[in-house]
């Protein structure tokens, strides 16, 4: 155990910075931010998925510190463990004020919509009982006796208010999995349909029941059933609109992230951009790899320094021979670019061979830990059974042995922003009880995987903006074009209409597939 904490401390340095680069990359990082953040957020709506509340990412300043750094800066980098700085700026404390606000404004929203839902429900519900109970109580002594047609009809509108409780149940009152920008249109228009129906049920009740007060209960209970059936026949209404009009595919969207390129499609039914959008960010989440923006700093590193390279120096003055310095500047970076395909393919390959080599002593590590473990089984299985150890116990005992390659390896891909040591544990120890192979261990490490496999501190993306030419209600279009923004990418997304398509048949003519065969007798058969 000794042996895993000091692993655990020098492990974690991974993910630490020293004082001063980390304040010297946090001013540099702030004195480089856009003010478009600022002013044209305030226009926009915003698409917010169902998360915790705006915390600060735990991958932020370590995955932006990392651009301009070699591969073994943890072997000549001082690592502070134990300790943690927090700075924070005016524009910080604007932005967090305001998601404050936009949160406390949505929370709003989604609450008063399930008040008017959940009040227009009850609504409905109680409307068929006060029909057949409101002559009970206020004319009950001239009111006909109900005969046993009537008495049956009282079993016919408790099932079916039954069963169109269920049916509501299951249809509405599900969690919502999201902020939407815009109300449902379908939804609020059977809502603005269920409140008219009812009330004019209400309107010819009280004008022709309980002003005459008609004696007839027999037909005040059946004009209660038609109100029920009615009421059925609105929900299969709202099935047909919410549920399945949205199944039969109408449209392939394209979507694609604007940082690294990386795309997928989809397809569609009719539905509006907003719950288009909704849809697309849902598949998002799980189709798409983790977005990763310490892979982008290489290309921006090496295209900053060849711009930094070029200099011109004007002989002749100031103001004298413009067209010519162009001209220069132009021919120069046209130079450069014919030499910078190699140092893009040297830099490619060594990076590949640094990958190769590490993942070779990642691999190597991790089977001989996973033997280790099944060493001890064996010798636990002669212990007693208040000495034997858990999973966790296990996993901090072997974790030590393979800590120094997953560190590395973790590195040169620059994955470490995603994996904390107490995650790795949780893994291995989840691996180790379920008996699980050293190859079903490194999965999750050697290649990236979508954004549902990591932790929800580790997203770049939480709160997303829709940012369409359209109304965001309406359907969507042949060629419609949204994108969906969040703090360091975007996603574009193409709409496309899937094409008519027209079948034809030919018939084939069951003689045509028989042949003669003719032997010659000069030949050898």
């Amino acid at each position: 155990m000794s042996a895993a904490m000091d692993t655990e401390s020098t492990y974690s340095g991974y993910s630490h910075y020293s004082g001063h680069s980390k304040k010297a990359h946090r001013q540099g990082r702030d004195r480089h931010k856009s003010p478009r953040s600022k002013d044209g957020s305030r226009s926009e709506k915003s698409v917010t998925i169902q998360t915790p509340p705006a915390e600060p990412l735990l991958g932020n300043d370590a995955s932006r510190a990392e651009e301009g750094q070699d591969d073994n800066w943890g072997e000549t980098t001082t690592a502070i463990t134990g300790t943690s700085e927090h700075s924070i700026s005016q524009e910080d404390i604007a932005r967090i004020s305001k998601d404050l606000e936009d949160s406390v404004g949505l929370d709003c929203k989604r609450y008063l919509g399930l008040t008017v839902a959940a009040v227009v429900g009850l609504l409905v519900f109680l409307t068929p009982i006060a029909f057949i109970l409101l002559p009970q109580i206020l004319w009950r002594d001239d009111l006909e006796p109900c005969g046993t047609v009537c008495e049956g009809l009282f079993i016919s509108v408790a099932f079916k208010l039954l069963i169109l409780l269920i049916g509501t149940w299951a249809l509405f009152f599900r969690q919502p999995k999201a902020d939407l920008p815009r109300v449902f249109v379908f939804r609020a228009l059977l809502l603005v349909l269920i409140f008219l129906f009812v009330f004019s049920y209400w309107l010819f009740y009280g004008v022709r029941i309980l002003d005459s007060k008609d004696t007839d209960y027999h037909g005040i209970v059946q004009y209660a059933v038609s109100l029920v059936d009615a009421l059925l026949f609105i929900h299969y209404l709202a099935i047909v609109l919410l549920e399945l009009r949205q199944l039969q595919p109408a449209f392939a969207v394209k979507v694609v992230r604007s940082t690294d390129g990386e795309s997928q499609y989809y397809s569609l039914g009719h539905l509006s951009i907003q719950r288009a959008a909704l849809v697309v960010l849902e598949n998002y989440y799980r189709d798409f790899t983790v977005y990763n923006p310490a892979l982008l700093t290489a290309s921006k590193s090496r295209a900053a320094k060849h711009m930094a390279g070029l200099k011109v120096y004007n002989v002749d003055g100031p103001g004298n021979n413009a067209s010519g310095q162009s001209r220069a500047m132009i021919a120069a970076a046209a130079r450069r670019r014919d030499s910078s395909h190699n140092e893009l393919y040297y830099e490619e390959a060594d990076h590949e061979r640094r990958v190769k080599k590490r993942r070779a002593r990642l691999v190597v590590a991790v089977e001989e830990a996973f033997t280790h473990i099944k060493r001890l089984q064996a010798e636990e299985q002669q212990k007693a059974p208040g000495e034997m150890m858990d999973p966790r116990e296990a996993a901090q005992a072997i974790f030590p042995s393979m800590a120094r390659a997953l560190q590395k390896y973790l590195r040169t891909t620059r994955q470490q922003q995603y994996h904390s040591m107490e995650s790795i544990l949780q893994h291995l120890s989840f691996c180790i009880t379920n008996n699980m192979t050293p190859k079903a261990f490194l999965e999750r490490y050697l290649n990236p995987g979508p954004t549902l496999q990591y932790d929800r501190d580790r997203w770049f993306s939480k709160q997303w903006t829709l940012v369409s030419e359209e109304a965001v209600t309406s359907g969507l279009q042949d060629g419609t074009v949204f994108v969906l923004k969040c703090l360091d990418f975007s996603l574009v997304v193409n709409v496309k209409k899937i094409p008519f398509i027209k079948l034809s048949e030919e018939f084939i003519d069951p003689k045509s597939h028989k042949f003669v065969l003719r032997l010659q007798s000069e030949t050898s058969v």
